[in-house]
């Protein structure tokens, strides 16, 4: 067993295909068989079968290939404490993210990131919140922003800012205040797996509401099927902001609407000291008073510094490889 058969297999995995795991991986169809077959020799057990015109998995598979990708992910974890560990300014941060916050919560807090340390990695990884807290207990990444993650999980939750959940329509679809209008509305739904679709759900059992359902999947999906008119959805009021000033969209008023979800920044409870430095960057910006004003004030001081003659960079002082609760002093704009 090697680590390339475990990629090429669980390319295969994901992609239910050999083909298109071969395309994924760039090489033959070929080897990815030949790899295959020399797994499943190995271990004695088939690991998929034939499903229509690709492959699925089989019990043994599903089981190893939930193996396979925390033994891939302690490999890379492994790779990056070692490398890493005596610079991590200069390290591999791997993020996960569920969809929203990837597109509003993730992108200003990287570009604040880079600035300060331009030397790092990052990678991010999107996905819906049950499939971001399944890559963070097997190690393919360190750290993600997300809901809150269930009671009795073992991963590590931390309040970073206020996430506001309002209800939208096509202006002039669903009166506001009744919920008679909401139960003969359609309701669009994330796929599953989603934190927002779960709140979405709780909220129509707490009412006891049983309205038509449409799954359209995606935050984006949802969104413009709203806009065409197809129902209402329960979406991130920043997601929405655009579609709301233009008019595509109005917030319905509702009973026990808007909703204040914060966005966690979720670990494990040990995780390698480039991540802990990313950790510490979310944590102390100043959310309250927007990542944009901050930037802005950064590159005030980066004038008024250049003005004033060299100064020593920035670095953040504290044991990387202490706790993960072990904080140094509030970082200051460069």
């Amino acid at each position: 067993m090697t680590p390339h058969q475990l990629r090429t297999f669980l390319a295969i995995a994901d992609s239910g295909s050999v083909s298109d795991a071969a395309a994924f991986l760039m090489v033959s169809q070929s080897a990815v068989s030949a790899s295959l077959a020399g797994l499943q020799k190995e271990l004695r057990v088939p690991l998929v079968e034939r499903h229509g015109r690709g492959v699925r998995l089989t019990d043994a598979g599903d089981i190893y290939a939930r193996y396979s990708r925390r033994i891939l992910g302690l490999i890379d974890e492994a790779l990056i404490s070692a490398r890493d560990g005596n610079r991590p300014e200069r390290g591999h941060v791997r993020l996960g993210a569920v969809p929203t916050a990837a597109e509003q919560v993730i992108p200003a807090y990287l570009a604040t990131f880079i600035r300060r340390y331009p030397d790092a990695q990052v990678s991010l990884q999107v996905g819906s919140r049950d499939a971001v807290f399944r890559q963070l207990n097997s190690h393919e990444v360190d750290l993600a922003v997300a809901g809150r993650p269930p009671a009795g999980s073992p991963l590590v939750s931390r309040a970073l800012a206020d996430n506001e959940l309002v209800l939208v329509a096509a202006p002039g679809r669903v009166p506001s205040g009744s919920l008679a209008a909401l139960a003969d509305a359609t309701w669009l739904l994330r796929e599953p797996g989603s934190g927002t679709r779960d709140t979405m759900l709780g909220y129509l059992a707490d009412r006891e509401l049983d309205p038509q359902r449409l799954t359209l999947g995606a935050n984006g999906a949802v969104i413009a099927g709203a806009v065409a008119g197809l129902g209402v959805t329960l979406v991130s009021a920043s997601a929405a902001a655009r579609e709301v000033e233009l008019g595509q969209l109005a917030v319905v008023d509702a009973p026990g609407l808007p909703l204040v979800r914060p966005w966690h920044v979720v670990t494990r409870a040990d995780f390698p000291a480039p991540s802990r430095i990313f950790l510490d960057h979310l944590l102390d910006l100043p959310a309250d008073k927007g990542i944009a004003r901050f930037i802005a004030e950064e590159d005030a001081g980066a004038v008024q510094t250049a003005e004033a003659g060299p100064r020593s960079s920035y670095h953040r002082h504290g044991d990387l490889s202490g706790p993960v609760g072990r904080r140094s002093a509030p970082l200051a704009p460069a």
